[in-house]
C-alpha cells in the first residue's frame, strides 16, 4: 500500500468508526454528512471525495466490519478449505451452530450498524458481502455433493438469501429470541431437522 493508499484508508477508516460511533446515539435517518465529518476530523469535500450519500458510507461500514470479522477466520482458512475437500459428505455442512454462533455474536456486538442497514436494504449489498463466501466455500460444497456448476448460483441464493431474512428479522425484533434460539430456528430450516404437522 502506497502512501496515497494508505492515507485514503485511514481516512476512510475514521469516518467508519464515526458513523459507528453515532449511530449508538442515534438512528441512522437522523445522522448527518456534518455529525460524520465533525467527529471524524474531515471536512466535507473529503467525504464527497469518497461516497456520494451517507448510505454509501454505512454500505462500506458494513463491509469493513465483515471483512474484520472474516479475518479472525484467515488463520484456519487454509484447513477449511482442506476439510471441505476431505471429510466425509455427511459431515460436509456450514449452517451449524459451530459456524453460526460466532456471526450471530459479531452481529450482537455491531447491533446498530446492522440495524441500519437491514433498515436500507441497498446498503447490504448482499452480493459484494458474500462473494468470497461463495467462492470459497460454498460452491467448493456444492461441487463435492456433484450439483452442476450452472445450478449451484440459484441454491446459493436461496440459502444466502433464507438465512438473511431470518437474521433480518431478528435483529430488527429487539427482544426477540436469544443468539442460541435464532441459531436453531435456522439450522431447523436449512436442515429441515423439524417435521411441520401435515393434515390431509
Amino acid at each position: 500500500m502506497n502512501k496515497s493508499e494508505s492515507k485514503y484508508f485511514h481516512t476512510a477508516r475514521r469516518m467508519d468508526e464515526a458513523l459507528m460511533e453515532l449511530l449508538d446515539a442515534k438512528p441512522f435517518e437522523f445522522i448527518t454528512v456534518k455529525e460524520i465529518c465533525a467527529r471524524a476530523g474531515v471536512n466535507r469535500s473529503t467525504f464527497y471525495l469518497h461516497y456520494e450519500t451517507v448510505g454509501d458510507l454505512l454500505a462500506e461500514t458494513l463491509e469493513t466490519a465483515n471483512r474484520d470479522f472474516l479475518s479472525y477466520y484467515q488463520q484456519s482458512a487454509e484447513g477449511f478449505i482442506q476439510k471441505i475437500a476431505a471429510c466425509p459428505l455427511r459431515d460436509l455442512m456450514l449452517v451449524t451452530p459451530e459456524f453460526l454462533l460466532p456471526y450471530l455474536r459479531f452481529i450482537t456486538e455491531h447491533l446498530p450498524v446492522f440495524r441500519a442497514a437491514f433498515s436500507h436494504p441497498a446498503a447490504m449489498r448482499s452480493e459484494d458481502q458474500f462473494k468470497s463466501l461463495y467462492t470459497y466455500v460454498l460452491d467448493p460444497i456444492l461441487a463435492r455433493f456433484a450439483v452442476p456448476p450452472e445450478e449451484r448460483k440459484y441454491m446459493v441464493q436461496f440459502y444466502i438469501h433464507g438465512i438473511m431474512a431470518v437474521i433480518r428479522s431478528w435483529v430488527l425484533d429487539p427482544g426477540g429470541l436469544d443468539i442460541d434460539a435464532i441459531a436453531a430456528v435456522i439450522t431447523d430450516c436449512v436442515l429441515s431437522h423439524r417435521r411441520l404437522p401435515y393434515e390431509p
